[in-house]
């Protein structure tokens, strides 16, 4: 695919389409790899981006327990040893 370099003040960029930056979840940043002669742009994955404050919400409504015991009653830790 080629597309063009555009002017933006008194640099340069590159415009990318409404349907690459939807396929690619890209929103705000991208990250920029150089490697052999390429120049790479990966989006910016935030998998857990806002986690700290829903577990702080899910805290202090106190549902925050646990779905299913960490310890079965049938489980036997003397073969782990």
């Amino acid at each position: 695919m080629e597309i063009s370099v555009i002017k933006i003040g008194n640099s340069k960029g590159l415009r990318l389409s409404k349907d690459i930056l939807t396929r690619y979840n890209i929103k705000d940043t991208v990250e920029l790899v150089l490697e052999k002669g390429y120049i790479i742009l990966k989006p910016t994955a935030q998998p857990r981006k806002g986690w700290e404050k829903a577990f702080k919400q899910m805290h202090d409504r106190q549902d925050d327990h646990l779905l299913m015991d960490d310890v079965f009653e049938d489980e036997n830790f003397e073969e782990w040893t």
